[in-house]
């Protein structure tokens, strides 16, 4: 497990997708694969979590955290996560990106 930082710096990122039935596999092999680099490459992601629902199998969601934003703006700029993204854009129907401030609950640290 990565060593924590102060929780009032971290950065998480909510990602939903619609991905096209037919490229479902293509996009999942790609998402895998942008995870574990991002997880082995990238200092400042801590967490980077891929969930799909039961159903339907064309909804994915990520759940990403990193120190700070400017550790996700390097994640953005590094070139596995450009390959990734020219990769999966023929897959994507629907992408929304949301930010939050990873916030500890109160007395901890």
């Amino acid at each position: 497990m990565a060593e924590r930082v102060n929780n009032a710096e971290q950065y998480a990122i909510w990602v939903d997708f619609e991905i096209d039935p037919t490229r479902v596999n293509e996009f999942m092999v790609s998402l895998h694969e942008n995870a574990r680099v991002s997880l082995s490459l990238e200092p400042g992601c801590r967490h980077f979590d891929v969930l799909v629902p039961s159903l339907p199998r064309d909804a994915v969601s990520l759940y990403e955290i990193y120190d700070n934003e400017a550790a996700f703006q390097a994640h953005l700029d590094s070139s596995h996560y450009r390959a990734f993204a020219e990769a999966v854009t023929p897959a994507v129907l629907r992408k929304e990106v949301r930010v939050f401030a990873l916030q500890a609950p109160k007395g901890t640290s």
